[in-house]
């Protein structure tokens, strides 16, 4: 038995490597997503408990844990994260895109 398959080393933004328009955004927003839900899960906050500590719907809660983040926006994420007492420290790093990616436009 012969195995062809070849191992491809991802980029580190699995919608970049998807070809995903937005990807930074995507994968920003599922980054602090997950440091919501991480915070959720340690302090063992069911969605009504962060409501009633936050203020936020607890649906968006439920929203959250379930990775449905269409309605969120960045800026809405980190206000959550602030709710639940965390602050969000950001470092921004620009480089070129690799050629190709800069003229499809993916990943804006």
């Amino acid at each position: 038995m012969s195995d062809d398959s070849e191992i491809i080393r991802g980029s580190g933004n699995i919608f970049r490597d998807l070809g995903h328009p937005g990807a930074d955004r995507e994968q920003l927003r599922a980054l602090l997503a997950a440091q919501i839900i991480g915070v959720l899960e340690d302090r063992h906050l069911t969605a009504r408990a962060a409501h009633d500590l936050t203020g936020v719907a607890a649906a968006d809660f439920s929203r959250i844990r379930n990775a449905n983040l269409d309605r969120f926006t960045i800026d809405r994420l980190m206000t959550i994260l602030a709710g639940l007492g965390q602050q969000v420290d950001v470092t921004v790093k620009v480089r070129p895109r690799p050629s190709g990616l800069a003229a499809a436009g993916l990943g804006v």
